[in-house]
């Protein structure tokens, strides 16, 4: 009985570290060199900004979503209309979901640290494809 108390104290201690590095990411959203500013529409018509990193590929745009909260994301999937903002220049993109072989090689490419991932509590990784069109 001992040993299932620690293993759930535990586990609640890493739910604990998951959640408040999740928070202060999202609270500091940082923007370093390799990030962008995503605005994406939900069906109320409400805008949302969400600082990402920016994943190039093969001359293409993409962004990912690498953690639990991911709001953005379905709101790109659910209306693909959205603006990307790098410094100071806002582009129209339309999302695009990548096939499962653009993803493998997208993800495989731009692989995400182990570190990052434990910190994140592992979440499933979603990749998008920003087609421009201006």
């Amino acid at each position: 009985m001992r040993i299932i108390k620690i293993i759930a104290i535990l586990f609640l201690l890493y739910v604990a570290i998951v959640g408040v590095f999740e928070s202060l990411l999202g609270y500091y959203q940082p923007s370093p060199d390799g990030t962008l500013v995503i605005t994406t529409t939900n069906i109320d018509g409400e805008q949302a900004d969400r600082v990402l990193a920016r994943i190039i590929s093969n001359e293409k745009l993409y962004v990912a979503a690498n953690h639990w909260p991911r709001a953005w994301f379905h709101q790109a999937q659910e209306n693909p209309n959205v603006s990307v903002t790098v410094g100071t220049q806002t582009k129209h993109y339309t999302a695009v979901t990548v096939s499962p072989e653009e993803f493998a090689r997208v993800n495989a490419e731009h692989a995400l640290p182990t570190v990052f991932r434990i910190l994140t509590g592992f979440p499933p990784r979603y990749i998008l494809r920003l087609a421009d069109k201006d």
